[in-house]
C-alpha cells in the first residue's frame, strides 16, 4: 500500500459535529492506546458523524462499513476474485484499514452475523493481528490502525445482540439526542434555517421520543429534524416538510400518525 492508497481514505473538509460532553477528549485519549471504540445510541445521533468529526479531527483515513445481515467474513476481510489473467486477492474494508493505519468503522456491527464479528476479535486484543486463511498470511496492524463499531441497543434482542466476548474487547461512549438548545443549533446549522424554525421541529421531535415504547420504536431522529429544516429552507410548506420527513417515515400506524401530526400541527398552523 502507498501513501496515495491511505490519502484516498482522508476526510477532507472538517464535519460540523457539535460537541455535548468530553467525547471529543475521552476518545482522543482512546485513539493514542489505539483502543477499540463501541458508540452505543439511538438511530440519527451522531454517531457515525462523530467518527467521521474524530477521523477529520486526527487526520487519519476511515473506512467505513455499514453491517447487514448478509455481510460474511469474506465481506470484511477479502476474497479472491477472478479477471481476465485468472484469480487475484481483493483486499476487504477490514484488511485495507490494517494495512494502511486507518480508522475502521463497522456501522450498526450487530445487524451482522455473530459467525462474522468473530473475525475482529484478534484485532481488538494484544494482538493486533488479522488471519487471513485463504491467503495463510497473517496481517499485523499498522501501529495507526484503530478499531470503531457502533450499534443501536434500543434494538437489542436475543437473536441480535453482541455476544459479551465481544462487548468486552471495546471501551465504550454512549451517544444520546442532545439536549434541545444544541439540538436547534445543530439543525439550524445544518438545515440552514432560523434558530426559531430549528427549535420548533426539535420540540416535535421530542414528543415523539416520549412515545417511544408506546406505538413507536424510536422517536424522531436529530437525522430526520435536519431533513424537515432541508425541505423547509427549500421553501417547502413546514407542514407538508415534517408530513413527508417526521411523520410518514416513522410508522403507518394511522393513529400514530395523528398524534404526531397534531405535534406538528402545534408549533406550525
Amino acid at each position: 500500500m502507498t501513501k496515495h492508497d491511505a490519502d484516498q481514505f482522508k476526510v477532507k473538509a472538517e464535519p460540523f459535529y457539535k460537541e455535548t460532553g468530553a467525547e471529543v477528549a475521552l476518545y482522543e485519549a482512546a485513539y493514542a492506546r489505539r483502543m477499540p471504540v463501541m458508540l452505543k445510541g439511538p438511530t440519527g445521533a451522531g454517531k457515525s458523524r462523530f467518527v467521521e468529526y474524530m477521523a477529520w479531527k486526527l487526520g487519519r483515513p476511515l473506512i467505513t462499513v455499514a453491517s447487514n445481515e448478509d455481510m460474511t467474513a469474506s465481506d470484511l476481510v477479502g476474497r479472491f476474485l477472478l479477471d481476465k489473467d485468472g484469480t487475484k486477492w481483493q483486499d476487504g474494508p477490514l484488511t485495507t484499514a490494517a494495512r494502511i493505519g486507518a480508522i475502521c468503522y463497522l456501522d450498526e456491527i450487530v445487524e451482522a452475523r455473530q459467525d462474522t464479528t468473530v473475525v475482529i476479535h484478534p484485532l481488538t486484543d494484544h494482538r493486533r493481528q488479522l488471519p487471513l486463511d485463504k491467503l495463510g498470511e497473517i496481517i499485523d496492524a499498522h501501529p495507526d490502525f484503530q478499531l470503531v463499531i457502533s450499534y443501536n441497543p434500543g434494538y437489542q434482542s436475543l437473536m441480535k445482540d453482541l455476544k459479551q466476548s465481544t462487548k468486552q474487547r471495546f471501551a465504550a461512549l454512549d451517544f444520546d439526542y442532545p439536549g434541545a438548545e444544541i439540538e436547534a443549533e445543530i439543525v439550524a446549522k445544518e438545515a440552514g434555517v432560523d434558530i426559531e424554525t430549528a427549535g420548533k421541529l426539535v420540540q416535535i421531535a421530542h414528543r415523539s421520543r416520549n412515545l417511544k415504547g408506546h406505538g413507536l420504536d424510536e422517536g424522531i431522529s436529530t437525522r430526520l429534524i435536519v431533513y424537515a429544516g432541508q425541505m423547509i429552507a427549500e421553501g417547502v410548506d413546514p407542514k407538508s416538510a415534517c408530513l413527508m420527513t417526521l411523520v410518514t417515515p416513522l410508522t403507518d400506524d394511522p393513529d400514530m400518525r395523528e398524534t404526531l401530526q397534531a405535534a406538528v400541527e402545534t408549533f406550525f398552523v
